[in-house]
């Protein structure tokens, strides 16, 4: 346990970071799916409550409430099937190296300016005895 000597775990980077990715990608669609059951009770539990129990008898608003749950069930939806394929890893790491060489590019070019404003003196010869 207290060990000096520390134990490899047998896994380089590469697979640890997929390891992750995939363990993110299986909690995204384990939240999605305990969203879909909450929408189905929640629903059932409006239209009980507004049909059976007669709470807002007069007016029919568990549909719109069932309607506004149901829109933001597919932003869910989009976001974990469509949008994480699309703009994933892969895209994350371009736009990263994308922006760094972009910024590297002004960096550059700030320093190009400022030798040209502001020229470093000539070094001092040394004297030689």
């Amino acid at each position: 346990m207290f060990s000096r000597h520390k134990k490899e775990s047998g896994i380089d980077l590469e697979q640890h970071e997929q390891i992750e990715y995939a363990q993110m990608r299986i909690n995204q669609k384990k939240n999605l799916y305990r969203h879909f059951v909450w929408f189905l009770i929640g629903g059932t539990g409006l239209v009980i409550i507004n049909k059976v129990f007669k709470y807002g008898e007069s007016y029919d608003w568990a549909y719109w409430a069932i309607g506004v749950w149901s829109m933001l069930f597919l932003v869910h939806l989009v976001n974990v099937f469509i949008l994480n394929p699309f703009m994933g890893r892969d895209w994350e790491r371009k736009q990263r190296e994308r922006l760094v060489l972009r910024q590297k590019e002004k960096i550059a070019n700030l320093r190009k300016q400022v030798e040209k404003e502001f020229p470093l003196p000539p070094a001092p010869k040394k004297k030689v005895d």
